[in-house]
């Protein structure tokens, strides 16, 4: 046959060839973690996120929209759904057992612990770590930069003195020294009044203590969770705030304490107007 004839025969196969060929998968990623899901929400695409946390799903416990976190599979963190899932990496807490890290190394799964950041500086070298990790390091600067201008936000005006405050979570526990709220308070132009109780870290506070010597502002969740005791908490404090006078409350929602990563950036716009308001 002479070439000329059959060489259009082949262009047919060669076409149902390029169209069956298998496309390129992209790499997956699960997050056992909600802190590093919050900040696979910003800098990761989407279709790349096989799974996130369970706790992003509960409004208790997530930092993420609920509407957003619906969107995606949620798992209930064991290695025995990690695997199953057979992502590309898994990201998870820095206290995720050895067990489960044995498994993903067996399962050859790329893995990621990631800490608790107490400082800015922390936030922002642990966006980019998880940017590098999932081969989006513009993504990652691009979040840094919004962190960045959050900060230069809320720093205070020169020669304005830090005002005094305590930062109240669920039952009497105060944010501490040593933790990313004291970070953030500092960075807005606050003193945690925390050590003048005598704590160094973070811990529960008698409200006694406080009566008898307030900061000026406390920063409390906006309404009452966790039943009866946690509103016994709040009344009394309210009244100890009331009857103080000198000392104020500020709303500060306790979500903006859970993680680092983007919720720095509405914690830190938070605090600054909290501290504008209070005033020199």
């Amino acid at each position: 046959m002479n070439r000329m004839h059959w060489w259009p025969m082949l262009l047919p196969l060669a076409g149902c060839s390029a169209a069956s060929a298998p496309q390129a998968r992209r790499p997956t990623i699960v997050s056992t973690n909600p802190c590093a899901d919050a900040i696979l929400m910003e800098i990761a695409p989407h279709d790349r996120i096989a799974a996130i946390s369970h706790y992003s799903q509960t409004p208790g416990s997530s930092s993420i929209a609920p509407d957003l976190a619906r969107r995606f599979r949620a798992t209930a963190g064991t290695a025995e759904e990690v695997v199953a899932l057979a992502p590309d990496l898994v990201i998870f807490g820095s206290f995720e057992s050895a067990a489960s890290r044995a498994a993903y190394a067996r399962a050859g799964i790329r893995s990621l612990p990631v800490g608790v950041p107490a400082t800015l500086a922390e936030a922002r070298a642990q966006v980019m770590e998880i940017a590098d990790a999932i081969g989006e390091p513009a993504r990652g600067r691009a979040l840094v930069a919004r962190i960045d201008a959050a900060a230069a936000f809320a720093a205070p005006t020169p020669g304005n003195p830090p005002v005094s405050a305590l930062l109240w979570h669920g039952g009497g526990l105060v944010s501490g020294a040593g933790t990313l709220d004291d970070a953030l308070m500092r960075q807005a132009g606050f003193r945690n009044a925390a050590a003048d109780y005598g704590l160094s870290f973070s811990g529960y506070l008698p409200l006694e203590q406080v009566v008898a010597s307030p900061p000026r502002v406390m920063l409390v969740p906006p309404a009452a969770r966790g039943g009866d005791e946690e509103s016994r908490m709040r009344t009394m404090r309210g009244r100890a705030v009331a009857r103080i006078g000198s000392s104020r409350e500020a709303a500060f929602p306790e979500h903006l304490s859970w993680c680092a990563g983007p919720v720095v950036i509405p914690a830190l716009e938070r605090l600054a107007r909290i501290r504008r308001e209070v005033g020199s």
